[in-house]
């Protein structure tokens, strides 16, 4: 399975999707964000995280106007699978493959530590390897992480099933506590309405290799790799 993985300017988990998805025996193909079209034969697309352009403007602003997003929404459109990890599922917000924003912290400050996530769904490709309703520990490394929707939309993510991981404590409750940057209702990550685009917080790439002391991100990427 060939998959795209994105560099913007100041991304720094480009290289980390990329070995990450080679390690589970895929294809990682590299794609500067000034090309203008992706390979023909390409089975999905990783925007990884980091901090494109410097978060100028917002994070993930910039980037959503560079000339490879033209390409990337039009495959996303026709359901090729797309991946958006930290500043990849903010460039989906402001690229509007997904509703919401991602805010600033609660606490307006920069997090980096593991979070415990409740798989709220588990839908193909992304989590369909786990079990709904498992907890499930990542990491996350973010200071704009805060997902953020008006009412009337949170209520169609929330009739539609497009909550994907919500941020919760080690036996699965979902409360304020565990809640680690202010997200609305816990949203750690979602999806679009066809189930293709994945936007999420944590990172699945840094938890995908026992090297590493844990492996609960690689459900994910093999799950897309296998698909």
């Amino acid at each position: 399975m060939s998959i795209a993985v994105i560099t913007f300017p100041a991304s720094n988990c480009d290289r980390d999707a990329a070995v990450a998805v080679e390690a589970l025996g895929g294809r990682a193909i590299r794609i500067h964000h000034s090309e203008t079209s992706l390979p023909d034969k390409l089975d999905a697309v990783i925007l990884p995280g980091g901090f494109s352009y410097g978060d100028y403007l917002r994070p993930g602003c910039m980037a959503a106007r560079s000339p490879i997003m033209r390409e990337i929404k039009d495959k996303a459109e026709a359901g090729t699978p797309t991946l958006g990890i930290c500043n990849g599922f903010q460039l989906l917000t402001e690229a509007g493959l997904l509703p919401g924003a991602l805010l600033r912290n609660r606490d307006l400050l920069f997090i980096c530590r593991e979070v415990h996530l409740l798989i709220e769904r588990n839908i193909s490709p992304f989590t369909r390897l786990y079990r709904k309703g498992a907890v499930v520990t990542m990491p996350i490394a973010h200071k704009d992480g805060n997902y953020y929707a008006d009412a009337e939309t949170l209520k169609r993510l929330e009739g539609e099933g497009r909550i994907v991981l919500r941020y919760c404590n080690t036996e699965g409750d979902v409360n304020r506590d565990a809640n680690p940057n202010g997200s609305l209702d816990n949203i750690a990550a979602l999806c679009n309405d066809a189930g293709n685009v994945l936007g999420m917080m944590p990172h699945p790439e840094r938890c995908a290799d026992a090297v590493l002391g844990n492996t609960d991100g690689e459900a994910l990427l093999r799950g897309l790799l296998e698909a």
